[in-house]
């Protein structure tokens, strides 16, 4: 802890922070749906010993949901043999012995899923298993709209990219429209994020086509708070003018799987097929994390389904439950767009442009202020990529501390070590789902909790809880 920074984290013992609405009702939701979710797994089985390791998993999550809803203290984490075992322990020690309605909301919302994670390591035949990888299925499948929609605009941008056949456009045109390529991808990307499972845990099938889609996006444009994609763009554009030919990386810190990791996905190949980059590196979580933020597995899923998305969409046992009616088989254009995409994504990662490299480091126990002294290698590894785009409300509380900063801090300030001279160029694509929020034009907080539901006078800020906002913010670390 003595790399984290010194301004006071939230804690879920703040009545006026969504760390206290998270610790008491989002959390004992989870854990619940969770060990549902393994009973459905241990049903079917024949295995004796298989469904005995299974009711011990659920033994050790359903006394995780009884110490949790009775505000219990955090115990040291059992050695399952991983290396950060150690890492939580020491915190939990230097936090003294706090109860759950009484710790840092980052370290206790950490904890509870490495806690999660132990019970299943520790077990014989249920070591990969994936309490959420149901949940991201199904929130795929939902997004079926937004995904063809995608999948349509995609293939036609590719083609549009590698045929080089001259058009009308004057120079100055073109470079416009490159630009506002570049802007409307990473927006697509940013609003992906909409479909995070750990807060959206009521939505319907509707609900949730109604968070994705071109309509949505354009209404969602007035909503970015701060917009730092022309810098993030001249600099990706600087580096291909200079060295057009030689290796330029970018590396994305993904968040969640589902229709986010497909439009993640989006954004690799465009960046790759407009020159702006030679590599993208992918870094997903190593243990199931935050209801559904990507593991190794969920690529390989996704490709999966891609390469026979008639089996996915159009089965009856994946139609969502909430949709009524016998799902529409996908047209013969549908189904070619869709294997468009999987041949495409393939060919890139068997050509090494596009590659997957996990790390311990991203399910930490603290902030990104911790990389250059916890996870040096991959801190030095990060200086070779051009530009590392962090996705989601997790990476931005963790690469701001999950501090309680005021909302006008420059958002380089709040990065600590990785700001300024850490030869690290950070772009944050964030809906906001919790407190922290910092780079705002002073009296912006105060005009978002005037609105309805923004807070008001309750010291809350409540603007910032509901994914509504947004903020896309770069910092030049190699300046």
């Amino acid at each position: 802890m003595e790399y984290d920074t010194e301004t006071s984290p939230y804690t879920t013992s703040d009545q006026t922070s969504f760390a206290y609405v998270s610790a008491r009702d989002r959390w004992p939701v989870i854990l619940t749906g969770a060990i549902d979710d393994l009973h459905r797994a241990i049903t079917p089985c024949k295995d004796d010993e298989k469904i005995t390791d299974g009711k011990t998993i659920v033994e050790g999550l359903t006394k995780l949901k009884y110490e949790l809803q009775h505000n219990r203290p955090l115990t040291p984490l059992t050695d399952d043999g991983r290396q950060d075992v150690g890492d939580y322990n020491r915190d939990l020690n230097a936090l003294g012995s706090p109860t759950w309605f009484n710790v840092p909301w980052l370290y206790a919302e950490c904890y509870l899923y490495r806690r999660m994670s132990t019970f299943f390591a520790l077990s014989t035949h249920w070591k990969s298993y994936d309490v959420f990888a149901r949940q991201k299925l199904s929130t795929f499948v939902s997004s079926r709209p937004a995904v063809l929609e995608l999948a349509a605009k995609y293939k036609q941008l590719i083609n549009q990219l590698k045929s080089n056949v001259p058009d009308s456009k004057t120079p100055e045109e073109k470079r416009d429209a490159e630009k506002l390529l570049f802007f409307e991808m990473c927006e697509i990307c940013l609003w992906g994020n909409a479909t995070d499972l750990s807060l959206l845990t009521a939505l319907t099938y509707d609900d949730i086509q109604k968070l994705q889609g071109s309509e949505a996006r354009k209404v969602q444009e007035k909503n970015i708070l701060v917009n730092d994609l022309p810098a993030a763009y001249r600099t990706l554009k600087a580096a291909q003018n200079t060295d057009p030919k030689g290796e330029r990386r970018v590396d994305i810190v993904l968040d969640n799987a589902g229709f986010e990791l497909f439009v993640d996905l989006i954004l690799a190949g465009y960046l790759l097929a407009a020159g702006l980059a030679t590599q993208i590196v992918l870094h997903p979580k190593s243990i199931p994390w935050f209801v559904s933020d990507v593991l190794p597995a969920d690529f390989a899923s996704l490709l999966n389904a891609l390469a026979d998305p008639q089996a996915l969409y159009a089965a009856p046992s994946n139609n969502n439950k909430d949709h009524v009616g016998a799902p529409t088989p996908l047209s013969d254009r549908e189904v070619s767009e869709l294997s468009f995409l999987f041949e495409h994504w393939s060919s890139l990662h068997r050509e090494g442009q596009l590659t997957i490299r996990p790390n311990l480091f991203w399910t930490g126990p603290g902030s990104y202020w911790r990389l250059p002294s916890s996870a040096p290698d991959l801190n030095q590894d990060l200086k070779e990529s051009e530009l590392v785009i962090f996705k989601g409300d997790l990476n931005y509380r963790k690469l701001a501390g999950d501090a309680m900063w005021s909302t006008i801090v420059p958002f380089s300030d709040a990065l600590g070590p990785m700001g300024p001279g850490s030869g690290i160029r950070t772009l944050a694509l964030r809906t906001c789902k919790a407190d922290t929020v910092v780079g705002l034009p002073a009296g912006e907080d105060e005009r978002l909790k005037g609105m309805e539901g923004g807070g008001g006078d309750t010291g809350a800020r409540k603007w910032a809880w509901s994914g509504k906002w947004a903020v896309v913010q770069f910092c030049d670390g190699k300046a």
